[in-house]
């Protein structure tokens, strides 16, 4: 799988951590910052990693920031993007099955290693559902099919 990942310095650390356990997995990832803890503004990478997955470029991404509340919303405004803020496994697992969710979100402050490794493998192994969450997806991209 290509991932696209990102973050801002209060990611930095964990990003790596994260890169390593999926290449060890044996995905393609493309890092698209930041390269040091180095004060930095979360947007910049929220957009880089949305662009990578909006254009097919990646399959999915993550993104990381302090509370994961910034990367999330700054991503959330590209049109095809489902990002989701996860600090449990199972609320990454149900973002993929009902939300068909392609990017997920972590908070680095609040999660520690081994929490964040469980999340992206709960990510990455969850598959959209499909059936009567389609009509739920398809009303959060404004789409006519979408129950009322």
């Amino acid at each position: 799988m290509r991932i696209a990942i990102g973050s801002d310095h209060a990611g930095f650390r964990l990003k790596g951590v994260i890169i390593g356990h999926l290449k060890a997995l044996a995905h393609t990832v493309s890092d698209a910052g930041t390269y040091s803890e180095e004060s930095t503004d979360y947007p910049i990478y929220g957009h880089a990693v949305a662009e990578q997955v909006v254009s097919g470029a990646a399959d999915l991404g993550i993104l990381l920031c302090g509370s994961a509340n910034g990367v999330n919303i700054t991503a959330n405004k590209h049109h095809g993007i489902r990002a989701a803020l996860a600090w449990l496994p199972e609320v990454a697992m149900l973002a993929r099955q009902h939300n068909d969710a392609n990017v997920l979100s972590l908070p680095a402050r609040f999660v520690s290693d081994e929490e964040a490794l469980a999340i992206v493998d709960a990510f990455l192994g969850a598959h959209f559902e499909g059936g009567r969450h389609q009509r739920r997806v398809a009303g959060i991209e404004g789409k006519a099919e979408a129950a009322s």
